[in-house]
């Protein structure tokens, strides 16, 4: 019985020393944490929560995301005060290089191109007074239908402090002349959304911008509900100078004019990742490489949220559940890269 005993523990130590190594390859993250970092506009986090649960599964130990505007993550991941966020924009984001470059990179793509920014109205007012583009607000007639708190301008649901576009749009309103004819908002994006889907409901035209993806595009959608209008000229932010090219774009469903000047470039949504973190995590590097994510998918994830429901962390176990075999594939990559 003693000599027994003795091959059984011999065997099982045996056995734990031979799955060893396959369980550090299967979760080549193990024990190492990933500060998490996600944007203040909600229709990032469905992607957060993919890539979080993702990197779970390699083994990570992943904190939930910290919500934080574009300044301070830049700067914070720079420093390695926090690791990540999946919600660059860029070119957008440009004016953030200087701000992190030093210290995190760039890796990967969730969507490549496919964000697209601009100004919109809903379509029976674009019919009713023949708005064309943003110079059609300096008309008398256009500012009166579109002015909702009486201070004589049309209002326009623009974007809060420290986002990206709220520059671009602050740009706009001075190359174009519109200081003394468009009052933007710049409240809480999605309350001021909602406002104006309210409004279109009660029959008031409206006037906001947008980004894809976004909610608004499912709950308005171009094209039958409303429609981008566009802008007299391109005139980009500094950051952007030299793509001018690139902010007219052919084929937006739904615009007033194809190709559409939509004044805004096409944006890549990309991982921001601390170098330092990336040079010692291989595995992380080649997921992102490998790993997208359709912006049907997300724009799909950002109305059924809008809509009341939610559970982030849930619809981003559906979407894996749904693409296994894809996501199986991305973490294999993954696995691989920690080896070799």
């Amino acid at each position: 019985m003693f000599r027994l005993g003795k091959t059984l523990t011999a065997i099982g130590a045996l056995a734990l020393a031979l799955a060893a190594p396959a369980m550090a390859q299967d979760r080549p993250g193990e024990g190492v944490k990933i500060t998490m970092a996600q944007p203040t506009w909600d229709t990032g986090w469905f992607q957060t929560a993919i890539y979080s649960q993702m990197l779970r599964e390699l083994g990570y130990d992943v904190t939930e995301p910290m919500t934080l505007d574009n300044p301070a993550f830049y700067q914070s991941v720079a420093f390695g005060d926090v690791t990540m966020w999946v919600d660059g924009w860029f070119p957008l984001h440009n004016t953030y290089r200087d701000t992190f470059e030093q210290g995190a990179e760039i890796v990967g793509a969730i969507a490549k191109g496919g964000a697209l920014q601009g100004y919109l109205v809903d379509k029976a007012a674009v019919e009713k007074f023949d708005i064309k583009t943003l110079e059609d607000f300096k008309r008398d007639d256009v500012k009166e239908a579109f002015d909702r708190d009486g201070d004589g301008k049309a209002d326009l649901v623009a974007c809060p402090p420290g986002w990206g576009c709220e520059e671009a749009i602050e740009h706009h309103l001075d190359a174009y002349e519109l200081r003394d004819h468009v009052n933007p908002i710049k409240a809480n994006y999605s309350a001021a959304m909602a406002d104006a889907v309210a409004a279109r409901e009660a029959g008031e035209p409206i006037f906001y911008y947008t980004w894809t993806p976004n909610w608004t595009v499912n709950e308005l959608k171009p094209g039958e509900d409303v429609l981008w209008i566009e802008v007299p000229f391109v005139d980009l932010v500094e950051t952007e100078k030299g793509l001018e090219d690139a902010a007219t774009v052919a084929g937006v469903e739904g615009c007033v004019s194809d190709p559409c000047r939509l004044g805004y470039v096409g944006n890549d949504i990309v991982p921001v990742v601390n170098s330092e973190f990336l040079a010692a995590n291989p595995a992380v590097k080649a997921l992102f490489e490998a790993a997208e994510i359709p912006l049907p998918d997300i724009y799909a994830q950002n109305a059924q949220m809008n809509a009341g429901d939610e559970n982030v962390a849930a619809h981003a176990e559906a979407w894996i559940a749904e693409n296994r075999e894809q996501v199986d594939g991305w973490l294999a990559t993954a696995r691989e890269a920690a080896t070799n």
